[in-house]
């Protein structure tokens, strides 16, 4: 908890978590995780895509040469990612990192059959160059190398931050992770919502991680006086924008376990005496089945054309990111299940609402998740909590995970 704490303070923003993908900030995070990495005799690197990797190598000296682990060794990874939102909590996604170390300490010099990676991921919330997963997609091996040249807000290229990061991206392929030696992938998370805290539990373990699109749609008007421009003929970019937000939410509240979301809103020119001439929204459209999800995707695109050819505005889709259902290894989930069982506790099975790390390695590896109890619900904010009583039940399920999952490779 105190090494959450200490991570908090690595931000771009004084007062604020803000840590967004290859950021000074993340820099001086890598520095300090490697810090608690080396104390652990972890051996460290950085992939070419920022993503910050400790080894604890397996016990068969056959699998080392010169002392260094080499990349024969089955392994799990265990992780989680280290960018965060802007104003972000204190745990999103940087406690399944350190819970990885404090499972390795506490393992000690137990011997394992397999290595294990602790990952912390250089992006996933997709806010520097709205595209998620850009770390786990990295170790997966689906980077695709067309987002080098994505500009941030400040113009800076994909490309010159990983450069300008000491990155090569001519590498990127390098950091993927054979399917061959990959015993599976484990993320702790925070379950970002109220299920274990209603059902009075410390963790659960997920059962499916749901299907998400992400769009950004384009209304495009003209500028003009807000005073000296009549009513009609006005071709106002705001006011078809309008109508589908409302859209959205009455469409979101028809469909059983449907989240639909306008979370972003850009407005040009955005002065308050001047028509909008240009509007940018984004949609978030999540679900657990991909039918549904993709048809209401589909539904709210007809819808917000329709609107703006009511106003006399063009319309468009300027970008759209689908990412399937994810369905959790049944193998790996049944050992989580028995380890929280071994724990005392009621294993709780549900479906994830957020995306994760987890749904980019599940296209590659054997991918399980441990949910932590989140008191008030209240993630990607300042407000987001976990007890830290629930982190010590957490790393006695990792730690039972773990020594189960030993048993049944020794026994392979």
């Amino acid at each position: 908890m105190n090494r959450c704490d200490e991570l908090a303070l690595h931000t771009e923003e004084p007062g604020r978590v803000t840590r967004r993908f290859l950021t000074p900030p993340m820099r001086s995070v890598h520095r300090l995780i490697t810090q608690w990495m080396r104390q652990l005799s972890m051996s460290v690197r950085v992939d070419a895509t920022g993503n910050l990797v400790g080894r604890r190598p397996a016990c068969d000296a056959s699998m080392f040469d010169g002392g260094v682990a080499n990349q024969r060794q089955p392994v799990l990874i265990i992780g989680s990612h280290l960018d965060t939102v802007p104003n972000a909590g204190k745990y999103d996604g940087i406690l399944g990192v350190v819970l990885g170390l404090a499972i390795v300490e506490l393992l000690g010099e137990r011997p394992l059959p397999f290595a294990i990676d602790v990952i912390g991921f250089s992006e996933e919330e997709g806010v520097r160059y709205a595209t998620p997963y850009l770390g786990s997609r990295g170790t997966a091996g689906n980077f695709d190398s067309t987002w080098l040249g994505l500009f941030d807000s400040s113009g800076i290229s994909m490309r010159e931050a990983m450069i300008a990061f000491g990155l090569n991206p001519g590498e990127i392929d390098l950091a993927a992770y054979s399917p061959d030696n990959v015993i599976g992938f484990l993320e702790p998370h925070i379950e970002q919502g109220p299920v274990l805290e209603r059902a009075g539990l410390p963790v659960g373990i997920v059962s499916q991680i749901v299907g998400q699109s992400r769009l950004v749609v384009h209304f495009r008007g003209e500028a003009g006086h807000a005073g000296t421009t009549p009513m009609v003929p006005r071709r106002d970019a705001l006011v078809p924008a309008a109508r589908l937000v409302a859209a959205v939410q009455e469409i979101g509240r028809r469909s059983e376990g449907m989240r639909a979301t306008v979370g972003q809103i850009v407005v040009h020119p955005n002065a308050s005496n001047v028509i909008p001439a240009e509007v940018y929204l984004s949609l978030d459209i999540r679900h657990g089945s991909d039918s549904i999800r993709l048809s209401t995707v589909d539904e709210l695109v007809r819808i917000a054309a329709s609107f703006a050819s009511d106003d006399g505005v063009d319309f468009g889709v300027t970008r759209r990111n689908h990412t399937d259902a994810v369905a959790v290894s049944p193998s790996m989930t049944s050992i989580l299940r028995t380890a929280v069982s071994d724990a005392g506790i009621r294993p709780l099975e549900m479906a994830s609402g957020a995306g994760h790390d987890a749904v980019v390695m599940a296209s590659r590896f054997p991918m399980a998740m441990l949910f932590l109890r989140h008191p008030g619900g209240i993630s990607h904010h300042p407000d987001e909590r976990v007890d830290v009583e629930d982190v010590a039940v957490a790393i006695d399920v990792l730690e039972k995970f773990v020594s189960r999952l030993a048993i049944e490779e020794t026994s392979v």
